[in-house]
């Protein structure tokens, strides 16, 4: 296993993570798996010994029911120096301020996920989503205090737009507080969007990457194909709309290439999918998660899985975004002096 480190900090994290949220079966996350106490730690056990060292959660997970899994599988123990990563934002109760990242919310979220993680210390806490209704001078404030106060190691963010990501950055420097050592983004074969300004503002502010849904919602696993029917028991046909598909071909043919590549080596296409995003700039690490141990297997095969520059060029193109606009004008008229965060996008075009 390759071990990164996480942005600017000092802390290196396993280029693969155990994601939790098939753990618990509560509500609407009952679609995505429904994990018990023992095969969760049958799961955290398996990964671990691959030398997965971070395991990533969120209170809203099962309403808490994926915290108190991680929490109990551990027995309030960091074995083999796993790290802890979890989340708040959403909603966690009726009343109106059980959700977003107010001062309020925030100190008893942590105080919440820490009971229930059975820990005295969270690794990495991060704001799940933006909240456009507290300033962040509040939101940033908050995560600094929990930091002091030794509940809390490192900040984070998910699921931020560009613009969110920088004034957030802007407002630590400016108050001299924490500042987020990594976000936690949707990326993928099929959803390229976070290269438009997500990963060049990784790469040029310092930031670790975690990449939630690196097999799209499991459309890149290999289970789903070309005119075939959907396969049961698939949190899609369970009603799970994420992520979107706004090109269904363009998905059939990152497919078609991703069977083509892992029959030729004789991998999985879920492997194959995995290593292109493990080897994408700025990525730090892949949140992989199953409903069974055979399937985080299959999935942790693909550290050992290195792409040839043929093969990574043939996924690259068939799932290329289109170079919007100030890109295209960037790369007509500015291509001689673009940095390196510029070139994570446009490198492939020059």
């Amino acid at each position: 296993m390759e071990y990164r480190l996480l942005g600017k900090s000092g802390l290196k994290v396993s280029a693969i993570t155990l994601g939790t949220m098939t753990m618990g079966g509560g509500g609407n996350f009952a679609k995505v798996g429904n994990v018990g106490l023992d095969e969760a730690k049958r799961h955290i056990d398996l990964c671990l010994d691959a030398g997965v060292n971070l395991i990533d959660t969120a209170d809203v997970y099962s309403a808490g029911a994926s915290e108190e899994i991680v929490g109990d599988a551990l027995g309030g123990q960091r074995k083999n120096g796993v790290l802890i990563a979890t989340k708040a934002r959403f909603t966690m109760g009726p009343g109106p301020n059980d959700r977003g990242l107010s001062r309020y919310h925030l100190m008893r979220a942590c105080e919440a996920s820490l009971r229930r993680l059975k820990t005295d210390v969270i690794d990495l806490y991060q704001v799940h989503e933006w909240d456009g209704q507290t300033p962040l001078q509040e939101t940033m404030e908050a995560l600094d205090r929990l930091v002091a106060q030794g509940k809390v190691r490192y900040i984070g963010c998910s699921n931020y737009s560009g613009w969110h990501l920088m004034k957030a950055l802007g407002v630590s420097q400016v108050d001299h507080r924490e500042r987020f050592v990594s976000q936690q983004i949707h990326y993928s074969l099929e959803a390229r969007e976070a290269e438009y300004e997500l990963v060049p503002i990784s790469i040029d502010q310092g930031l670790g990457i975690l990449v939630w849904s690196p097999l799209a919602g499991g459309l890149l696993s290999g289970k789903y194909r070309r005119n075939q029917a959907e396969p049961e028991g698939t949190r899609r046909l369970a009603g799970w709309v994420e992520p979107p598909i706004r090109d269904e071909e363009r998905l059939w043919r990152i497919v078609d290439a991703l069977v083509e590549i892992a029959q030729s080596r004789d991998v999985s296409v879920a492997q194959v999918g995995l290593a292109w995003t493990l080897g994408r700039a700025g990525v730090t690490s892949v949140i992989i998660g199953g409903r069974t141990a055979e399937q985080l297997k299959d999935n942790l095969g693909a550290a050992d899985v290195t792409l040839s520059v043929e093969e990574r060029s043939r996924l690259d193109a068939v799932s290329a975004p289109p170079i919007l606009y100030p890109y295209w004008h960037q790369l007509q008229s500015a291509k001689e002096r673009l940095g390196k965060a510029d070139l994570s996008l446009l490198g492939a075009y020059i």
